[in-house]
Order: C-alpha cells, then sequence, then structure tokens
C-alpha cells in the first residue's frame, strides 16, 4: 500500500523539489502552500507523514503543528519540521508541540526520504 506524504511550504522550488524525491521513492504526495490549506488537506484526505515548513503566511509551521496534534484521528500521524530555522528554541518549541523531527534546508532527497520511511514505518 502507497503510503502518503503532506508537504506544507510556501515556496513553490521547495514543493517540487520535496515532491521529486518523495514520488521517486514511491510516495503518493499532497500538497499545501501554507497551513491552513494543509490542516484542510490533512482533514479532507489523510496522510501518513505530514512534512511542514515553520515560516508560512497564515499559518505557521507551529501551528501545523498544534492543529495536527489536536485533532484525534491525527494525532500520531508523525510530523517532520524543514526548515533553515537551526534555532535550539525553535526546536524545542516544535518538539513541545508533537514534531516527530527536524530536518535543515537544503535537504538531502536521500536523508529526507530515509526520515520520511522511518517514521512512516
Amino acid at each position: 500500500m502507497t503510503k502518503t506524504v503532506l508537504t506544507i511550504d510556501d515556496s513553490r522550488t521547495m514543493r517540487e523539489m520535496l515532491s521529486m524525491a518523495l514520488v521517486q521513492a514511491g510516495y503518493r504526495v499532497l500538497q499545501a502552500i501554507d497551513g491552513v490549506e494543509g490542516l484542510e488537506i490533512l482533514q479532507s484526505q489523510g496522510a501518513d507523514v505530514v512534512i511542514t515548513d515553520i515560516n508560512m503566511p497564515r499559518l505557521d509551521g507551529f501551528g501545523v503543528i498544534e492543529g495536527v496534534r489536536a485533532n484525534p484521528d491525527h494525532r500520531a500521524t508523525p510530523i517532520l519540521v524543514l526548515t533553515t530555522e537551526s534555532d535550539v528554541a525553535k526546536k524545542e518549541r516544535a518538539r513541545q508541540a508533537g514534531a516527530t523531527g527536524w530536518i535543515v534546508k537544503p535537504f538531502n532527497p536521500v536523508k529526507l526520504v530515509d526520515a520520511v520511511r522511518r517514521v512512516a514505518a
């Protein structure tokens, strides 16, 4: 059964790079341009893994993590944060909110797919 990954990032280039790496690895990819759209897609279509940026308009990555964790249907869905941020306080805030892992941009496609495989297992 094909696993579905929801990517949430306001950068079209980043969404395309994520999609390419994940589709090549055999994943079905859903894409959202911000946290609001991401939570809507998760609610309507579901996902096995969520990858979210932190800095986005309308609803940032922290809001996404909190929104996913607040929904009983998705409380256990793994959430990977993919961001240019490397600030320890922000990492800790994401972890406290319920993030599963943290990947710094620019990402290595092989390592990204490995991380997705680990959390989706």
